[in-house]
């Protein structure tokens, strides 16, 4: 008796009836009508090429001038076509060889300021799973992290008994070559603040975190950093160490902030220090206007008149289709939902 009691006292594992649970609430069950699916593709179709075409207009608003240096900026006794790649690592690595290299830049049309100032890399594969992880967030942002190194830092994470801060691959393989500019013998300022991200400077490199025994090694991979200065400062580093998806990518150098007229030569001086010879990379800098789509980018306007006009053509297929050869509509009296509506 007091067994049968205390069993049927227990609460019963079956969960409790919901609607929810059962997957009968109300829902939208639209009928996909052919006057419905033409019109949708129609206004598909009117919404997005006009959106491709304002898109190309934009792109083609931004002057842009890309100059290749890394091959022109080897000097004569280096460049041997025989001999040509052992003979340009040996130039980069050697301290004593000149690296200096003038360029002369004309200005096609007028570029009005801001004009953004990038450094262009291909063939470097910033995305590289153990060149992504091979930092450590923490030592950046907190000086109480300077110790904690991560295994993924190696082998950039001691010098000696002392920890490298920044520590990781990412960081030693900071690009180093400087751009100097100058239209008929006088200097075009470069503004080099403000560059990076907000919240890189606020938040993710520490105000009281500088670097220490960085490029100390026997191996340099990059560029130095000032010891004098903290990270969140360090404003260089910040852009660099946002890795790129693609092994082709830029990175902001600087603003121009003054406008450029047309048919000016530009004469830059570039200290050609950043090693992309071992693994065949290139160089290139950049000066970019821009526009409400940002830098030149015909992609995006391609793909949106290439999706409005799938939408029209198909619209237009449905349309002949219909009237050519229509075929009887359904009654939606017989559809499951109608039949038996509450699922039961």
């Amino acid at each position: 008796m007091g067994e049968g009691t205390s069993s049927s006292s227990k609460k019963s594992r079956k969960p409790d009836y919901s609607r929810f649970t059962q997957q009968e609430l109300p829902a939208c069950k639209p009928i996909l009508t052919p006057q419905w699916v033409v019109t949708a593709f129609i206004f598909l179709g009117i919404v997005f090429i006009p959106i491709g075409l304002a898109s190309l207009s934009a792109s083609e608003k931004v002057v842009e001038i890309v100059d290749r240096y890394d091959e022109d900026c080897i000097p004569t006794n280096y460049s041997k076509p025989a001999l040509a790649y052992h003979d340009r690592v040996t130039h980069i690595q050697n301290d004593k060889s000149n690296k200096t290299c003038i360029r002369n830049l004309i200005v096609p049309k007028k570029m009005k300021h801001p004009i953004y100032v990038y450094y262009q890399l291909d063939n470097f594969y910033q995305n590289h799973r153990r060149y992504v992880k091979s930092r450590n967030d923490e030592q950046l942002r907190d000086p109480n992290y300077k110790d904690d190194l991560k295994k993924t830092c190696a082998p950039e994470d001691m010098n000696g008994n002392e920890p490298v801060i920044p520590c990781g691959l990412i960081a030693w393989s900071l690009f180093n070559d400087t751009y100097g500019f100058s239209i008929k013998g006088i200097p075009l300022p470069i503004n080099r603040k403000n560059i990076s991200w907000p919240s890189d400077r606020k938040h993710k490199f520490g105000s009281n975190v500088y670097p220490k025994n960085f490029q100390n090694g026997a191996l340099i991979g990059g560029g130095k950093l000032n010891e004098s200065i903290p990270l969140s400062e360090q404003e260089d580093l910040q852009i660099w160490m946002r890795t790129a998806a693609l092994p082709l990518f830029r990175k902001l150098y600087g603003k121009v902030e003054y406008d450029l007229e047309a048919n000016e030569k530009i004469t830059v001086v570039i200290q050609n220090h950043y090693n992309t010879y071992t693994f065949g990379g290139k160089k290139s800098l950049v000066l970019s206007t821009t526009t409400w789509i940002g830098g030149r980018n015909n992609f995006l306007g391609i793909a949106y008149l290439a999706v409005g006009g799938i939408c029209l053509f198909v619209a237009i297929t449905f349309i002949l289709m219909y009237v050519i050869k229509p075929r009887p509509f359904g009654d939606p009296a017989y559809l499951s939902w109608n039949l038996n509506p509450t699922g039961n």
